[in-house]
């Protein structure tokens, strides 16, 4: 099997294969991205550009959502389902799910297929190209995040979800209240405005958010009727900010207003204290615990590779219980049993 190694800041390294999966080092010659959050792009740019022989890969989403969040450095976009051959392995990405162009990393070689999913949905999220894993090809090694992979971690469907935004949105309009969503400016911010862009009302989007929207309009997610946040008009719209926003003064005119915490951990209620929330809507755009253990079971690969958990042997637990041979992948250890 080849051997998979985590990277010191982030990402994984196939050293076998010279191959970076979303990693920031120059010590290798391909480096593919799943998506534009800023955990997963390459940090160490200076040395990127030092490198003419390393070549960064991702989808046409991907590429644009990067470009406009300040990546200057070359790349080559590798639509869904092309496969990238090369002496050595063929690469094909699928859909994650996670946000839109999301992409998970199917890597065929000589020494085994190697899956890495990235951070991935199923359900996939409504705003995202969907997620599919690869048909009848055998995956040797599954590299695969856990990041809600605890059993308290079930999530609604979509549909359930999406009616907890709008009778949130709804309600507070109705009792004169301006409702604020609390989501991340990419990925969580499009998926809610998608989920509500049948209300009849305007959406104001945080200005570090704004320009993200016109790229998921333009691969075809309906974002409604919506506006930069603008102070002066943004009383009695949905608005849309992360956090930090409110943190910032986003909205702090508006007297009545009503806020939703929107995320995976928004099944905690101590989140509702720390966010000033009136509501907890867990919208997450990552696996839940039990079809996290689905994929696993579903794929039966060789080895699986856990990363970003809350408590790895939880995890791992349940998936050698099902005669899955799993480890935990840290910085300090390159495997943890």
């Amino acid at each position: 099997m080849l051997k998979v190694k985590k990277a010191q800041f982030h990402g994984i390294k196939l050293p076998e294969l010279s191959i970076g999966l979303d990693y920031s080092d120059a010590d290798v010659q391909y480096i593919f991205v799943s998506h534009a959050h800023a955990d997963h792009i390459p940090r160490n740019r200076q040395s990127l550009r030092e490198h003419t022989n390393l070549v960064i890969y991702t989808t046409p989403p991907t590429a644009a959502l990067m470009r406009l969040r300040g990546f200057k450095e070359d790349i080559i976009e590798l639509p869904f389902y092309e496969t990238l051959t090369t002496d050595q392995f063929n690469i094909t990405l699928y859909p994650a799910g996670h946000i839109l162009g999301s992409a998970m990393a199917f890597i065929e070689s000589g020494v085994g297929n190697i899956l890495y999913t990235g951070d991935c949905k199923t359900p996939a999220s409504p705003a995202t190209e969907g997620f599919e894993l690869p048909k009848n090809r055998p995956v040797d090694q599954l590299i695969i995040e856990a990041t809600f992979g605890l059993p308290i971690y079930r999530w609604k469907s979509t549909e359930q979800l999406q009616s907890d935004l709008l009778n949130f949105a709804e309600e507070s309009l109705d009792a004169g209240y301006t409702p604020i969503f609390l989501g991340y400016n990419l990925g969580k911010a499009q998926e809610m405005m998608h989920m509500l862009r049948e209300l009849p009302k305007t959406k104001q989007i945080h200005g570090a958010g704004y320009p993200l929207c016109a790229v998921y309009e333009e691969y075809g997610i309906n974002l409604g009727t919506y506006k930069r946040y603008n102070r002066a008009s943004s009383e009695g719209c949905l608005l849309f900010t992360p956090y930090s926003g409110l943190e910032s003064g986003f909205a702090s005119h508006i007297k009545k207003k009503r806020i939703a915490y929107c995320s995976g951990w928004a099944s905690h209620e101590a989140r509702r204290t720390q966010t000033q929330a009136h509501a907890l809507i867990p919208l997450s755009d990552h696996l839940d615990y039990f079809e996290l253990i689905k994929v696993c079971e579903y794929l039966q690969p060789k080895r699986i590779y856990i990363t970003h958990t809350p408590d790895p042997k939880v995890v791992l637990h349940e998936l050698q219980q099902r005669g899955l041979e799993a480890v935990y992948l840290d910085i300090d250890h390159e495997e943890l049993g």
